[in-house]
């Protein structure tokens, strides 16, 4: 079984050296994708130092910043091309715990996507201001309610992947960043009939490196809700 681990950076040279090592310590064998976004701090540079010592990790970088969304669908597209089977999402900046991984691949098992959720079991949040916590948190209701999403956290970016479900699901109409992003990938898996478990994790916020929110990040969530909501009644998905 080929395992991918796809990670998109911008300014995560701080971090992406220990998360690198963190995830080949945890997961044998695996590969990891890095999609930098032609950071300014020389994150793709030390990817390439690792690489020389490490075939499994590999680089792909872009011309400028074009975001997470795009990130992934670019990954996700790579993964399936070098046939991974499982294919895992997580951040750069260490708030999703690579340790945690084995746990997903071990769900991945019996379902087509696991997720690594901050509300599965109460809310497992580490360092978020309230202000922030509230918006997640708030964010998830929004989408449960307003489109019947049976997940708690639909908003997380930790994931594991079976590649059926990446084949199946329509990447090329998915074009939304961030929340937005993750929301419509997990909407479409669902309405597909994929089998989603949610595995409970625990979020730390970054300590090092700025967050990429931004309000276009959250108005795009927003609005894109009640679309998918609309496209499903309307059967135009």
């Amino acid at each position: 079984m080929k395992i991918l681990a796809i990670t998109p950076t911008y300014n995560e040279s701080k971090n992406i050296r220990e998360l690198i090592s963190a995830i080949l310590q945890y997961v044998e064998d695996i590969h990891i994708l890095v999609i930098d976004d032609n950071s300014p701090d020389g994150t793709a540079r030390i990817v390439k130092e690792l690489q020389t010592t490490n075939s499994n990790i590999h680089l792909i970088e872009r011309e400028g910043k074009l975001g997470l969304g795009t990130a992934y669908i670019k990954g996700f597209n790579w993964a399936l091309e070098n046939g991974y089977d499982k294919i895992i999402q997580i951040d750069a900046d260490m708030s999703h715990n690579p340790a945690d991984i084995p746990r997903m691949i071990e769900a991945s098992n019996e379902n087509h996507l696991v997720i690594g959720s901050r509300y599965v079991s109460g809310i497992n949040v580490v360092n978020w201001p309230l202000r922030r916590l509230i918006l997640s948190y708030m964010a998830n209701v929004y989408a449960r309610i307003i489109t019947g999403l049976p997940i708690n956290d639909a908003t997380a970016g930790f994931k594991c992947f079976d590649k059926e479900v990446l084949n199946t699901i329509p990447l090329k109409k998915i074009v939304s960043e961030g929340y937005s992003f993750q929301i419509e990938v997990n909407f479409f898996a669902w309405i597909n009939k994929f089998k989603i478990k949610e595995i409970p994790v625990i979020f730390v916020d970054r300590t090092i490196g700025e967050s990429k929110m931004s309000r276009k990040i959250i108005f795009e969530a927003i609005w894109m809700v009640p679309k998918l909501k609309l496209k499903k009644l309307f059967r135009l998905l």
